[in-house]
């Protein structure tokens, strides 16, 4: 996919409220984020809850340093600032986002949390970026919302490098859109197949998370003990997707990825 050299006026970001939920827009119908305004800290979108799925498998602490690339309504950055102790990067292009957010979206104004307006292909060749992270979550849309627009081989390889020895990259894709099978191909090739897939939303939404480090294997009793352990503590419905993957991963009673 072409690069651009930046924000146009396309990427504009409006705003629209409707049921006490607030939505980011980039000049068109798609949604590009929501808060529920009574309640700024819940994901209100079913895939951005998806984006937190690498719970089931990592427990974050005051240590790791989580990244998100993309901010859109900033719903991701609200959701681990209030649930996690952890240190917060986000990759936002655009800086009228970042001021749209701060101005109606409620964005924590923390010293745990940098932001970089920084193209997200650039910054994950960094060279400060490299083997940091625990978590990569990744929400690159434009205003037509149909495929990332980040999305090559060589984006994919850096977003392995940059994480930690023992970490995963979430990505949401469009399972219905042409870009795909060409991400999934991608992410196959950077994470050497340690792929899983949540189940397609209504809204297409499809969900990619990739495993980086030791092999893991473990019961299924134990993974849906964690799966309780998430929905207890983070209010997330991961036993939901528990039992998705269980499909996909359970070999002879055991979870391998």
């Amino acid at each position: 996919m072409a690069r651009r050299s930046g924000p146009g006026p396309d990427d504009a970001p409006v705003m629209s409220e409707q049921q006490g939920v607030r939505y980011l827009h980039f000049g068109s119908e798609w949604v590009q984020g929501a808060m529920r305004v009574r309640r700024p800290d819940e994901l209100v979108l079913a895939y951005t809850q998806q984006m937190m799925a690498w719970l089931l498998f990592l427990e974050p602490d005051g240590n790791d340093e989580l990244a998100m690339l993309g901010l859109g309504a900033g719903s991701l950055a609200r959701f681990t600032h209030r649930y996690t102790t952890s240190r917060l990067h986000v990759v936002e292009w655009n800086p009228q986002v970042t001021a749209i957010c701060r101005a109606y979206f409620r964005l924590p104004e923390s010293g745990r949390m940098k932001i970089w307006h920084e193209d997200a292909a650039d910054w994950v060749e960094r060279p400060d970026v490299m083997g940091r992270f625990r978590s990569l979550m990744v929400d690159l849309y434009d205003a037509q919302a149909q495929g990332p627009v980040c999305d090559s081989q060589a984006f994919y390889d850096a977003c392995f490098r940059a994480l930690e020895d023992a970490g995963m990259l979430v990505v949401n894709l469009f399972g219905r859109h042409s870009s795909f099978k060409r991400n999934i191909d991608h992410l196959h090739k950077a994470f050497n197949g340690r792929l899983f897939l949540l189940p397609e939303i209504d809204e297409g939404n499809r969900v990619a998370m990739a495993f980086k480090g030791p092999l893991l294997d473990v019961s299924v009793a134990q993974f849906l003990a964690r799966a309780a352990q998430v929905r207890h503590q983070y209010g997330l419905p991961a036993e939901q997707w528990a039992r998705s993957l269980l499909a996909e991963a359970n070999r002879h009673g055991r979870v391998v990825v």
